[in-house]
């Protein structure tokens, strides 16, 4: 049975941070098109960028390369639209191309205003980047738009003890993990918190 192409953070999972020649807070600032081939003075066509996302949504998850394709064309049919920034800065993300990844999340997070996923991926990105404080201010960013977002809180948890930064608010996160994570976090969870618990 195939499966839709979604974003799924826990396949997001982080490896070791990797270090960027140019930073990625540059691109926070930018509102130049990605897209070279858009004209300003060019017709928007939504009802054909959301006829090529829900092409997009119907491909395996393996399918990236199809997938990319879409989301280029998606793109260049309707820059404004957010779903389609999020997830080619996804498929960015996952080759390693970290600073258009980052490009992606921010369009996606300036066009999805209450959604945390671009907030919770750029996160990640500056987390691979070894921007660790920023990072934490992105996961922050999500959970201010969804209080309670799981992801967001199993992203911030891992990242603050990953990188020394444990507060107050680390003990409490690691209950809410054991509670509603998954399997793999719940163990996770538990393992930190016995831990850190004086």
């Amino acid at each position: 049975m195939k499966r839709r192409f979604e974003i799924r953070t826990a396949m997001m999972l982080l490896s070791t941070a990797v270090a960027l020649a140019a930073g990625i807070a540059g691109c926070a600032n930018s509102t130049r098109s990605p897209y070279s081939s858009f004209d300003s003075t060019i017709q928007r066509d939504p009802v054909l960028a959301r006829e090529l996302y829900a092409r997009v949504r119907r491909l395996d998850p393996d399918e990236r390369e199809e997938a990319e394709r879409l989301l280029r064309e998606c793109l260049a049919a309707d820059l404004y639209h957010g779903p389609a920034h999020n997830n080619l800065g996804v498929i960015l993300l996952d080759r390693g191309e970290l600073y258009e990844a980052a490009n992606e999340f921010e369009w996606a997070r300036k066009l999805m205003p209450g959604h945390p996923a671009p907030r919770v991926n750029l996160a990640m990105t500056l987390e691979r980047a070894g921007r660790f404080d920023e990072a934490i201010s992105a996961y922050d960013a999500a959970l201010a738009v969804f209080d309670g977002h799981l992801p967001a809180i199993e992203g911030k948890t891992r990242l603050q003890i990953r990188s020394g930064r444990i507060d107050e608010t680390t003990l409490s996160m690691l209950d809410d993990i054991a509670m509603r994570g998954d399997t793999e976090w719940r163990e996770w969870a538990r393992l930190w918190k016995t831990k850190l618990e004086p």
